[in-house]
């Protein structure tokens, strides 16, 4: 580029449009960086005291320097500076503050910082053509592009999309996949952004989005809007999960994406290199779309838990370790795929627990409620789990178990009722001996066993109890059956009743900063 050196003023227009042309970019934004360039050869003449102006006639060609000075009324910059009367002598209508521009006699490039131009040149046009890339793939995020394997940088591939360049990093291919200069390459763009070389088009192969266009590819059902893809887990090269949906009742959403003899389901699996896909049918109702993510593992029971999102999974026991699947890849993935955490428990677990449950409970009613083996057998078997429950349910349902009547019913709950009102005054005579604040004993959010439990660990005061993190309150009350993000909300609330925070202000996101604190 060093020709800019002794150019005619046609020549000069000529160089500028077929520079525009192969790097992509307009002929302006090549002859701004030719004017760059000699404003910084001229300072080079002239000093870098002055402030250099370069301007290329756009139709002619034609090169014309000038020295910027500012019209002031006493100069204390003779470089940059010139007074009133002499710049009115030039423009009569000049005011204090504007800027004139006074001609400078041309210079040849030829005899001076021609490299430096050059530079200043290439430099220009390299910022103007990354632009344009940024500009023409900040809108394709989320888009498959093909392109050609350029070279390889410390396992970072650069991929030449023929009008820009991008980069597939080692932990967005798929583990043991190998590439070289020349291969082709298919890739999901998954962000393009701006960094301090320049703008970056960043492109995977393990991204949940790359396995959905591939299927979007190959599946007119899933391309046209009738087959949604609902969501996507991946365990990349290894094994994947899928979710559709079918807005016609008509079309089968797993056998379309499978095709004919599974060829369509195949063509992504080699593209993947040997990636196992399960394509499962999507439910709005959470324990079906969990029992069918789970496949090809069967189901026996499922129980939920919304609050923590949590689902309890029962198997039959030689379904097990395929529900688990090789180091937990079948539950981990389903989990993913459904936004639900997922124990998998086998049905000799769970005959197990619920055997040790009913032996608990049944303890439990005969120590405190001084009844016979028989009568708290029948307590635990028509699901009565607490001491509670009998004491507040309703007699005409207590005396229609069998084997009791209304004078039975009654006694039962006479008793619970004693037995809390002696647990809770035991609780508040605990409560006194360690000090607990009354503002603690007066939140509401708290029963008196979870103040005693939090006195024991060192949280005597409400204020004591606003200055937990989420996951410090979930340590110190194991068993009340709290998630983080309830945990975070009694927090918050506690931070209100304190003057802490408004109201106003404890809000999802602060609740999150909450329950995320460890």
């Amino acid at each position: 580029m060093d020709t800019t050196a002794g150019l005619s003023r046609a020549e000069l227009l000529r160089v500028a449009d077929a520079v525009a042309q192969e790097k992509g970019i307009s002929a302006e934004e090549v002859l701004q960086a030719m004017e760059q360039a000699i404003q910084t050869a001229a300072r080079r003449k002239y000093g870098q005291e002055h402030e250099i102006v370069a301007e290329i006639d756009r139709k002619t060609g034609e090169l014309r320097l000038y020295r910027e000075l500012e019209v002031v009324e006493e100069i204390t910059d003779p470089d940059r500076q010139i007074l009133l009367e002499d710049a009115r002598q030039r423009n009569p209508a000049a005011q204090i503050g504007d800027h004139i521009l006074d001609p400078l006699p041309p210079i040849d490039l030829g005899r001076i910082a021609a490299q430096s131009a050059k530079q200043v040149i290439v430099q220009r046009v390299r910022e103007a053509e990354r632009e344009r890339q940024y500009n023409e793939y900040k809108d394709r995020i989320g888009e498959v592009v093909v392109g050609e394997v350029k070279r390889i940088e410390r396992g970072d591939i650069l991929v030449d999309l023929g009008r820009a360049e991008a980069i597939l990093r080692r932990e967005d291919m798929i583990p043991r996949e190998m590439f070289r200069p020349k291969d082709r390459v298919r890739a999901y763009v998954y962000d393009v952004r701006h960094e301090t070389r320049g703008p970056q088009i960043f492109l995977s192969r393990t991204h949940p989005g790359f396995l959905a266009k591939l299927f979007e590819q190959e599946v007119p059902e899933i391309y046209d809007g009738i087959i949604e893809i609902k969501a996507v887990a991946r365990d990349p090269g290894s094994r994947a999960k899928i979710a559709v949906y079918s807005k016609d009742s008509s079309i089968d959403p797993v056998g379309a994406c499978v095709g004919m003899r599974g060829s369509r389901v195949q063509a992504v699996v080699q593209e993947l290199a040997g990636e196992k896909i399960d394509i499962v049918p999507w439910s709005p109702d959470p324990a079906t779309f969990v029992v069918n993510a789970l496949a090809p593992a069967e189901v026996t029971k499922v129980v939920l838990d919304p609050d923590a999102k949590r689902i309890e999974v029962i198997v039959p026991d030689e379904q097990q370790h395929i529900a688990i699947g090789r180091r937990g890849q079948n539950v981990r993935l389903a989990s993913q795929l459904t936004g639900w955490d997922i124990d998998i428990i086998s049905e000799s677990e769970e005959s197990e627990r619920r055997t040790r449950e009913f032996r608990e409970l049944t303890q439990l009613f005969m120590e405190n409620l001084n009844v016979d083996e028989m009568i708290a057998q029948l307590l635990a078997a028509e699901g009565f789990g607490s001491i509670e429950d009998v004491a507040y349910s309703d007699l005409a349902e207590l005396a229609s178990i069998q084997g009791f009547d209304e004078e039975i019913a009654q006694a039962l709950k006479e008793r619970a009722l004693e037995w809390l009102e002696a647990r809770d005054e035991a609780l508040r005579e605990e409560a006194e001996q360690l000090g607990v604040a009354e503002d603690l004993l007066a939140f509401e959010e708290l029963d008196l066993a979870s103040v005693v439990a939090l006195a024991r660990g060192g949280t005597k005061s409400l204020e004591d109890f606003a200055g937990l993190a989420a996951d410090e309150l979930l340590e110190l009350l194991p068993d009340a059956g709290l998630d983080e993000a309830t945990a975070g909300r009694m927090i918050m609330e506690a931070r209100v009743r304190l003057g802490w925070i408004e109201p106003e202000s404890a809000g999802g996101e602060e609740i999150e900063e909450v329950a995320s604190r460890s």
